[in-house]
């Protein structure tokens, strides 16, 4: 099921509830489970992400080093918050706990791309960098 979901979050942007009926049905089980697993994990979203994903992770390994820094200035930088996008649907932002970089951190993950080591000066040359994208 897991698999299903990620899949179809990334054909479509996110998990809506056709392809949650869709999914139960292939895996023979209600909505409802599907709708269970769903909100357990928290890299599946039942609203559209941006074009962008950006995932600054903030915990105790990448916060020793300033994360919650980065996570403001991005905040600041995009006008956006936690799971926002930005007006245009081009970026989106999330504070995560983990992304598994603990020995490059601060980490960001950009939909699959991760970044490490991640100064202020290099979060600002990378949300620029994916303004200029769209």
């Amino acid at each position: 099921m897991i698999p299903m979901l990620l899949y179809a979050q990334d054909e479509v942007g996110h998990v809506s509830d056709e392809l949650i009926e869709e999914i139960a049905r292939r895996v023979g089980v209600t909505p409802l489970q599907v709708n269970e697993v769903l909100t357990y994990y928290s890299m599946l979203h039942r609203k559209p992400l941006g074009k962008y994903h950006v995932q600054i992770c903030t915990n105790i390994s990448c916060l020793l080093w300033d994360a919650d820094k980065l996570w403001e200035q991005a905040c600041h930088k995009l006008g956006i918050g936690h799971k926002e996008a930005t007006g245009d649907g081009q970026i989106s932002l999330e504070e995560v706990e983990c992304i598994g970089a603990c020995s490059w951190a601060p980490a960001v993950q950009v939909n699959y791309d991760f970044h490490h080591f991640v100064t202020s000066e290099k979060l600002d040359q990378l949300l620029d960098g994916l303004r200029k994208k769209q």
